[in-house]
């Protein structure tokens, strides 16, 4: 059953209200910086299989092309996946090919904004620990 893999020990590196990406608080939410790429790094403190994403973003600040990248044990970064979210606030999932990682990437392009920001509410990485 698959189940949030985020934890105390997840390592988000971005600014902004990062720890707002993950505090499920509908009155909080994380910013990007703008610009072209905006993105998030996360680093979990096990290897993990991630199955499913969740975004939810603020409408009229997402992305229209936004990609996953993961890697094991300090490897280089590879992309998993391509996914392609809707300009709207509702809770969007993408499912992923299960993959073992202990780092993920996010990288939102294409943004909205016409500045280049990206605003969440919510961001969720749903699958197993890895035995």
């Amino acid at each position: 059953m698959s189940q949030s893999l985020v934890c105390p020990e997840t390592v988000s590196s971005r600014q902004f209200g990062k720890k707002h990406l993950f505090d499920q608080d509908e009155e909080t939410c994380w910013n990007s910086d703008q610009g072209p790429s905006q993105w998030v790094t996360l680093e979990f403190p096990q290897r993990v299989h991630v199955t499913q994403l969740q975004v939810q973003f603020q409408g009229g600040f997402s992305s229209r092309h936004s990609y996953l990248e993961g890697s094991q044990s300090g490897d280089t970064l590879s992309k998993i996946v391509d996914f392609y979210p809707e300009d709207t606030n509702a809770l969007q999932t993408f499912s992923i090919p299960t993959v073992e990682v202990d780092r993920l990437k996010l990288t939102f392009e294409d943004t909205t904004d016409f500045f280049g920001r990206v605003v969440i509410y919510h961001l969720r990485v749903l699958g197993e620990k890895a035995v």
